[in-house]
């Protein structure tokens, strides 16, 4: 399944990679080059009329693929999401009904222990290999 995109977003986008948070930084090192577990990650993707932070669709050659239901987006929330709370359920709520599913990680976390986060991130994905389909 394809995702489609507000092409609109694509400028803003790029603005979000240029000037990208601590925290996204720190995580972005870690995903980037297909680090984790063979996985490519893209930061900062439009999906619809949303940017997300990371997200991974890609497959890995050396493990079954990402089926559908198993895509993975991956949102650190910090101060710009205060305030926030119903934009990211209806946000949310688009995003699963894509058949993606989210991790989300407060910034802070990502700061003090982004080595816990990978493990997070990698169980999340040992554990998609492991699950049927999504007969979404």
């Amino acid at each position: 399944m394809k995702i489609y995109y507000n092409p609109k977003l694509k400028p803003f986008s790029r603005e979000l990679r240029n000037n990208s948070t601590l925290a996204e930084v720190l995580l972005w090192n870690e995903l980037k080059g297909r680090k984790m577990c063979g996985y490519q990650f893209m930061r900062q993707k439009p999906i619809g009329n949303y940017i997300v932070d990371f997200y991974c669709g890609k497959n890995n050659p050396l493990y079954p693929p990402l089926v559908r239901g198993n895509r993975l987006v991956i949102e650190i929330d910090g101060e710009s999401y205060d305030g926030k709370f119903l934009y990211d359920i209806d946000r949310q709520q688009f995003l699963e009904s894509l058949g993606l599913r989210i991790l989300r990680f407060h910034d802070l976390d990502v700061k003090k222990d982004v080595g816990n986060i990978l493990l997070t991130i990698e169980g999340w994905i040992e554990n998609a290999e492991k699950q049927p389909p999504n007969p979404l």
